[in-house]
């Protein structure tokens, strides 16, 4: 559907505004999307996002600088995200062996698992197959990738 029939507004200054009220308005509406699925579980975005980070990093710990720097939401507070996933038994922690002060976190085999099912559950990008061909998927993210240049 169109973005004017969706906000019920054509009162755009330019294309160029146009562009990022529609990626304003298409970011709330896949985080929508995504947040029925996390619901089910228990778990939110920002959780998910650091869990597949563990994930690609195991069977190895990561410290919480580096899911700080690897999140997709960089304003994100990740040791509280953490402490929220330890108290679910997703994640587990302990003193970094090399550095006291630092803080490692890996992935539990509960953690493990509930991607596992979010995986199968969550193939959100095939309903963009449906409104999107391939050469348009690769295009739009070159224009992404150049629009943050």
């Amino acid at each position: 559907m169109k973005l004017e029939e969706e906000i019920a507004s054509s009162n755009f200054e330019s294309s160029h505004h146009k562009s990022v009220v529609n990626i304003l308005y298409t970011h709330g509406w896949v985080t929508n999307q995504l947040r029925k699925q996390f619901d089910k579980y228990g778990i939110t975005m920002q959780q998910f996002n650091i869990l597949r980070i563990l994930r690609g990093q195991y069977p190895n710990a990561a410290t919480v600088n580096l899911l700080k720097e690897r999140m997709l939401d960089k304003m994100s507070d990740a040791s509280r995200i953490v402490e929220r996933l330890v108290q679910k038994g997703l994640v587990s922690r302990c003193t970094n062996k090399k550095d006291r002060r630092a803080v490692d976190v890996i992935i539990s085999e509960t953690g493990l698992e509930l991607l596992k099912i979010l995986d199968l559950e969550m193939n959100f990008h095939e309903k963009f197959k449906l409104n999107l061909s391939n050469d348009e998927a690769d295009q739009l993210n070159v224009l992404l990738d150049k629009l943050r240049g």
